[in-house]
């Protein structure tokens, strides 16, 4: 095969294009107009355009083909929609440009798009977003749901567009560059207890799959798989998939966070001197 048999989508989705195409041609539109002051630099631009590529990558490329025919690939489809796709896209910090095209929606819509903001409220709960996180994988992982859900068209792309939403809603919700000092952003420090928390379901679940003795996911049995591999080994290597990537990236979202802590402690320290003199 050629590379642009890999590059042409397996299974293709007018919706997903469409809705990649909008994502990027809003983001482009916003870049092109807002304020100089205000722009990102191209650095954060990279890593969004990256962050958006890579979800893409997975949906709508030959890729999509593998991980509709081995366990190990679907995790690892899963790994980039529900963890690294959208931590790249909020580590990017596209707040600004976001708020530039929300200033150009007039008053009409805006009062419309009320109700949205009721719901993404609700879903940026600490608890409601860590248990739709958590509850979402062990949902989709679990073997009968999975099952109908490898057999599905509709219900495949219910499955991946459910993990990409719900990991830019959370990782937005860590990785939220607002300070919570001069914001009602989260906390640091729930942040931080909200990662670890759910690293440790997921764990569980990657270390059971890894350490089951029969076939967990025997829907690829079914409809076969895409490479002469031993059953065992796909489910090990997606139970493994599982498992330690995203406790690896739980570690580097807490790292992130502390050391924005730490710099944010830094610039407030000068400023809270010269109130303990003046108390003294």
């Amino acid at each position: 095969m050629s590379v642009a048999d890999y590059l042409i989508p397996y299974d293709f989705s007018p919706v997903t294009i469409l809705g990649f195409m909008l994502v990027l041609g809003l983001y482009g539109y916003g870049l092109l107009n807002m304020p100089g002051e205000n722009r990102p630099g191209s650095g954060r631009i990279l890593v969004f355009v990256v962050g958006v590529m890579m979800c893409y990558a997975v949906m709508q490329t030959r890729f999509d083909y593998y991980s509709q025919y081995m366990f190990f690939v679907h995790r690892g489809q899963h790994l980039i929609l529900h963890h690294l796709g959208p931590i790249l896209i909020a580590l990017s910090n596209p707040l600004p440009v976001m708020r530039f095209l929300y200033s150009r929606i007039s008053p009409g819509i805006r009062q419309s798009l009320r109700p949205l903001g009721w719901i993404y409220r609700f879903l940026q709960h600490p608890a409601i977003a860590s248990f739709l996180f958590v509850g979402l994988i062990y949902f989709w992982l679990w073997p009968p749901i999975h099952f109908d859900a490898m057999l599905s068209r509709d219900l495949y792309w219910i499955m991946n567009w459910s993990m990409l939403l719900d990991g830019l809603l959370f990782w937005w919700l860590i990785f939220d560059p607002r300070s919570p000092v001069s914001s009602d952003a989260l906390g640091y420090g729930k942040r931080i207890l909200l990662l670890a928390l759910v690293a440790i379901p997921q764990m569980i679940l990657g270390a059971t799959i890894v350490f089951s003795r029969g076939m967990v996911y025997d829907v690829y049995e079914v409809c076969g798989r895409a490479w002469p591999m031993p059953p065992e080994t796909d489910q090990l290597l997606g139970g493994l998939l599982t498992w330690i990537p995203p406790a690896m990236m739980s570690i580097l979202g807490i790292l992130i966070i502390l050391r924005r802590a730490m710099r944010e402690d830094g610039k407030l320290a000068p400023y809270s001197e010269p109130l303990k003199a003046t108390h003294s």
